[in-house]
């Protein structure tokens, strides 16, 4: 029985925005895969635009830089944003495609490299008739047959693959749209406010509603009492590439956050084209504060009522007893003389 494994993707330049790739292969030292050079220039990634309907054909090159043979499979790939930061990624080999991962095909689905030299491989990628309009992201990914042993106690062994992005654009309109969702507020704060530093998470989550890749820039203010700025920070954690349809959510700590105030937090991302925010309200205030209030008020109330019933008491006019009734007392009848 084959062991589990878990898929490494190395791909160049993984959280760089398409301008800022550098013009070379997608590498992880031991092999790397690239679309064969043109006639222009060296190309670091595929860039490529289409017609529904339409067929296109390219090549793929594998390096091994290893002194050994490498086996690939050699295999097209849907590009998706990850959920932990909004990386590129890739699915994998028995994942369902629905884009370049169905339509593009090597002409070859396994290789293999001899040490020290390059293989050569025609694609071919046929656009489907009902093609959607705007970018399908993907790569053609080289995986490693071999299986590494894993070390710890789960004992997973190690697969590993590098892929080419792939930017295909199909004609049609094309719509860029963000959204920005979920907004959440979380505070943490010490007992008595003054006693410690204060830290707030500004948590949402950004969505690509359009049929582009975007590279949205996102900003986050932060409002006090009557309307006072407390925060106005472009935020750097942000994917520089959100891919059509993809989500991801992400999280923005606030340092120094306010210990006793009452506002509201408001996240605006913008790329070319659209421009959407989202807020949520937030009440800074220490619960051990409060209760001490609360406490304090319960207590207070009491003695005044106490203190209220005794000057009632005291001032309340005093009835005077009625007489006592005294029951008059009969002569005694002296005994009569006998005659």
């Amino acid at each position: 029985m084959r062991k589990p494994y878990v898929l490494l993707l190395s791909l160049a330049g993984l959280l760089l925005g398409v301008g800022a790739v550098p013009a070379r292969a997608a590498d992880n030292g031991s092999w790397s895969v690239y679309p064969v050079a043109s006639k222009i220039a060296a190309r670091p990634y595929f860039t490529l635009s289409a017609e529904p309907g339409q067929t296109l054909t390219d090549k793929v090159a594998v390096q091994n830089k290893t002194a050994r043979p490498l086996t690939f499979r050699l295999y097209a790939a849907d590009a998706y944003n990850t959920a932990r930061d909004g990386g590129f990624a890739v699915r994998t080999l028995k994942e369902k495609m629905s884009g370049v991962g169905a339509w593009a095909k090597p002409a070859k689905s396994r290789i293999t490299v001899p040490a020290h030299r390059t293989v050569t491989v025609p694609v071919v990628l046929r656009v489907p008739e009902g093609a959607e309009p705007g970018d399908h992201p993907g790569a053609i990914v080289a995986l490693d047959e071999k299986v590494d042993p894993g070390s710890g106690r789960l004992a997973l062994g190690v697969q590993r693959a590098v892929g080419a992005r792939v930017y295909l654009r199909v004609g049609g309109p094309t719509l860029p749209a963000l959204s920005v969702e979920q907004v959440r507020f979380g505070h943490h704060q010490p007992l008595l406010p003054g006693l410690g530093d204060s830290t707030a998470t500004v948590s949402y989550t950004l969505r690509n509603t359009g049929n582009v890749t975007l590279s949205p820039k996102v900003e986050l203010k932060a409002r006090g009492l009557f309307g006072r700025t407390l925060l106005d920070r472009d935020l750097t954690r942000v994917p520089s590439e959100l891919l059509p349809g993809q989500r991801v959510r992400l999280t923005e700590t606030w340092r120094g956050a306010p210990q006793l105030d009452r506002g509201s937090v408001t996240v605006t991302a913008s790329a070319p084209g659209t421009r959407q925010s989202a807020g949520a309200s937030f009440l800074a205030l220490s619960w051990l504060l409060v209760a001490l209030v609360f406490a304090a008020g319960v207590l207070t109330g009491a003695l005044l009522v106490r203190a209220r019933r005794v000057r009632a008491r005291r001032s309340a006019p005093v009835r005077p007893s009625p007489p006592e009734r005294t029951t008059p007392s009969r002569p005694r009848s002296s005994p009569s003389a006998r005659p």
